[in-house]
């Protein structure tokens, strides 16, 4: 996923300042929930239907061909309309969407659908996670990519939790992802706010980032895969060791809690500690606990509280992964000001 670069210049009173900062912190929010919530909810629904494994997969993939097909459009578009119309647009194509699945009644526009999801959900993280980028200095960048990080994943335990509460069945869960992403539209849509302003970019080859930054991709890659294949199969997975539907889906919120309460300190660590070794901590953590834990469904406590454990770890490597990249970072990939987004 796209980081965007460049110089920031804070303009307009701390008033306004607090407002830019809650619009960011909103828009992670929903970029989390409309992945979790349809990642969860939608395989559950397919499965209930009789469809495969391989199909419920697929489903689940078409959200990263969505991504991977807005990813290289993005700088354009945001340097055209700007920042504040791309995650405004982004965030009512996600309520529409939302709505769109539980009145589809074939499922099989439910695949289209998902990728159209994908390029509204990656327009909210890349404008969302470059902001809070260039908003901090190195001094404290741990920190704010840590409280990014966590913001994101209230979002990703939102979804759960939603289902937990609603259930799976009828317009409801939708309804619920949709009113959060109307919210979402009134808080950016406050006046004053500043913003991201982006310009023209220049004509970049993405092979050029492949050689810079291995380690960063590498764990980018690591934990988008594991995030798309915990939050698609493993209340599948509890389910057939003799789990309800309830507690299954409560499991994926367990790892999102993780994911929020355990930033903070690894963020303070990152800010302390040396980021690669660091990383490496996490790494090995994260890797025993996924390891251990298919041997430990009971007693049910013991596997809440290494799901716990394994969510944080696996979120904080991707907010050192940001931290890293942020203070390395010096030539702009986008060339970016901060005029407000009116």
């Amino acid at each position: 996923m796209s980081t965007l670069s460049g110089p920031v210049a804070a303009r307009g009173s701390e008033h306004g300042s607090v407002l830019g900062r809650a619009a960011v912190i909103t828009t992670a929010c929903i970029f989390g929930l409309s992945y979790s919530l349809t990642a969860a909810l939608i395989a559950l629904v397919l499965a209930a239907r009789g469809l495969s494994d391989t199909l419920i997969g697929l489903n689940a993939a078409m959200h990263a061909v969505g991504v991977l097909l807005i990813a290289p459009f993005l700088p354009r578009l945001a340097a055209r309309f700007g920042g504040r119309a791309l995650v405004m647009a982004s965030l009512l194509l996600t309520a529409i969407v939302l709505l769109s699945f539980p009145v589809t009644p074939s499922i099989w526009p439910w695949f289209p659908l998902r990728i159209v999801l994908g390029l509204a959900a990656e327009s909210l993280f890349v404008m969302s996670e470059t902001w809070t980028n260039q908003l901090s200095d190195d001094a404290s960048r741990g920190r704010a990519m840590a409280i990014y990080t966590a913001a994101m994943s209230i979002g990703f335990a939102g979804g759960p939790l939603i289902l937990s509460a609603v259930g799976t069945t009828g317009l409801l869960p939708y309804g619920v992802g949709a009113a959060c992403a109307v919210a979402a539209m009134a808080v950016v849509s406050l006046p004053g706010i500043p913003a991201l302003s982006v310009e023209e970019p220049r004509s970049v080859d993405p092979r050029r980032y492949f050689r810079l930054a291995p380690l960063a991709l590498g764990s980018t890659t690591l934990n988008a895969g594991i995030e798309a294949a915990g939050l698609a199969f493993l209340p599948l997975y509890a389910m057939s060791a003799g789990w309800g539907e309830e507690q299954a889906t409560q499991l994926i919120a367990t790892l999102m809690i993780g994911a929020i309460l355990l930033q903070l300190p690894i963020g303070w660590l990152a800010d302390r500690w040396d980021r690669r070794a660091l990383m490496i901590w996490l790494s090995a953590i994260a890797g025993f606990s996924a390891l251990i834990w298919p041997f430990i469904l009971e007693p049910r406590w013991l596997a809440y509280c290494v799901l716990f454990v394994w969510g944080g770890v696996f979120a904080g490597i991707y907010t050192i992964m940001l931290t890293i990249v942020g203070s390395r970072s010096r030539a702009a990939i986008w060339s970016a000001s901060m005029p407000p987004w009116d």
